[in-house]
């Protein structure tokens, strides 16, 4: 399949538009904040993922009929 070129352009234009908007937030006074608000988020994430593995590993033993 082949894709049409305007979806071609589509998508260049969004890959395009990301890196524009990730120089923008990574330059300038933006970029302290930016690496702040990144660093809460995976944090946010990982401890939601530890959360999330310890509920589950408490399932463990029960039995199936």
């Amino acid at each position: 399949m082949s894709m049409s070129t305007g979806k071609k352009i589509a998508i260049g234009l969004g890959v395009a538009g990301g890196a524009l908007l990730a120089a923008w937030l990574l330059t300038g006074s933006r970029k302290k904040k930016t690496q702040e608000f990144f660093t809460k988020k995976v944090n946010d994430v990982k401890e939601g993922w530890k959360k999330q593995q310890s509920s589950s590993s408490d399932d463990s033993d029960i039995n199936y009929v």
